[in-house]
């Protein structure tokens, strides 16, 4: 594992946002849905792809909070264009479990 410093943790914005959209996501190579997660005023609205699929639905993401990295540059996954990277954990299986704030914060809110 390489190692950083704090400084570069800093550099690291992950914040907290708001799921107000979810699809499938048939054209991505692994299972996927398309994410639309609200960051409030400052950052607005931001679209993600995530392999998710095993424990969520899309029905079951709207109104979640969830936590993401909101400054890499976007990335092109197939037709879709993913602005912030949803951050997760892996199971017992490798399935992927959202990582997200226990209680609700602000829309936007950053991980300190």
């Amino acid at each position: 594992m390489a190692e950083i410093t704090f400084t570069d943790f800093e550099k690291v914005e992950i914040r907290a946002g708001r799921v107000t959209r979810a699809e499938p996501f048939p054209e991505a190579r692994k299972p996927a849905l398309k994410l639309w997660i609200d960051f409030g005023p400052e950052l607005g609205e931001r679209k993600s792809s995530a392999q998710i699929t095993a424990h969520y639905s899309p029905e079951t993401l709207i109104g979640r909070q969830v936590l993401a990295v909101t400054n890499f540059p976007p990335r092109q996954i197939g037709p879709f264009m993913s602005e912030v990277l949803v951050l997760g954990l892996s199971d017992a299986d490798g399935a992927v479990i959202l990582a997200r704030p226990d209680r609700d914060v602000p829309v936007g809110a950053r991980l300190h």
